[in-house]
């Protein structure tokens, strides 16, 4: 492979990243899926190609359908389980241009969802609701008609109305309920955190192997707001961070990492809370650089899964 095409292919990475993250939701299987585009490219014939964006688009689409397709042989549920996509945080403090790529990002509610599309629908809403790829290119990828591929993605945005996956996008108003669910957290204010949520709210605990855990999925405003009761200790030692570009949280009772929480806002109130605090995928979706924001907790010494 010439120097010129791998400067090409670097070029195009951040790219082929966003689209493998969009299909799989893991950024590990999206690494494996852009390294895997790599290897292709390096055996590829690619005189004829007259954009190697596009090609690589395509190539990366395929790899994305296969993984997805082996995961719905195993008959995974993730969503029932508690099981959440990877979320990707970064600092409040981000240099404004980071932050405005962040902020058309797709959030961790919408990507929820996707999960539960089946992987030809999810190739189709991806590429081309999010990225634009005509279906024309689509279909070939699904051995379907662009038609037919069409019809997959207006299934997918039909799913995705139906389950309320669009949040509210007033980024103050997010900022001000997750800022007022946790000061009602941190005093123990049940009829408070009630007020806050929506009636359909759902509350998804992804916890893996760790002190959290069972993993679970919770439903209601009764049942959300006494579960957050349980952990008000958690509530009290937290950093804001921004979670696939929207405010969110990081627990760190005394600078360890315990949890990552992010909410999704529907009609001025909290329709989802997702918390991810599986210990292993805490080490590996952390961004190293974040950690200089968890200073110890100084302001007290409770245990961080005290009830109040």
């Amino acid at each position: 492979m010439t120097d010129r095409l791998a400067a090409e292919f670097e070029a195009h990475r951040a790219h082929l990243q966003a689209v493998a993250y969009r299909m799989l939701g893991s950024l590990t299987d999206a690494d494996d899926a852009v390294q895997e585009a790599w290897l292709r490219l390096a055996r590829a014939d690619t005189d004829e190609v007259r954009s190697l964006r596009a090609w690589l688009t395509t190539v990366v689409g395929r790899i994305c359908l296969d993984m997805l397709r082996s995961r719905a042989a195993r008959r995974e549920d993730p969503i029932e389980d508690g099981h959440l996509p990877d979320p990707i945080v970064t600092a409040v403090d981000d240099d404004p241009q980071a932050r405005a790529e962040l902020a058309d990002s797709v959030g961790l509610a919408l990507l929820i969802v996707l999960e539960t599309l089946s992987p030809a629908e999810r190739l189709a809403f991806v590429l081309h609701d999010v990225f634009g790829v005509p279906f024309d290119q689509i279909g070939p990828m699904l051995d379907r008609s662009p038609a037919a591929a069409k019809q997959l993605a207006s299934r997918a945005r039909q799913r995705l109305r139906s389950a309320g996956s669009t949040p509210d996008a007033d980024a103050r108003r997010h900022s001000e309920v997750l800022d007022a669910f946790l000061s009602a957290s941190r005093e123990g204010d049940f009829e408070g955190l009630v007020a806050l949520l929506h009636p359909d709210v759902v509350l998804r605990a992804d916890a893996g192997d760790g002190p959290l855990g069972p993993s679970r999925v919770l439903r209601g405003p009764v049942t959300v707001a006494g579960q957050a009761q349980r952990y008000a200790g958690l509530a009290r030692s937290t950093v804001p961070v921004l979670v696939n570009g929207a405010p969110g949280l990081v627990a760190a009772p005394r600078g360890v990492p315990m949890a990552i929480v992010s909410i999704a806002v529907r009609d001025g109130l909290i329709s989802e809370i997702d918390i991810l605090a599986d210990p292993e995928r805490l080490r590996r979706v952390l961004p190293p650089g974040l950690t200089r924001h968890l200073a110890p907790d100084a302001g007290h010494g409770a245990d961080p899964l005290s009830t109040p």
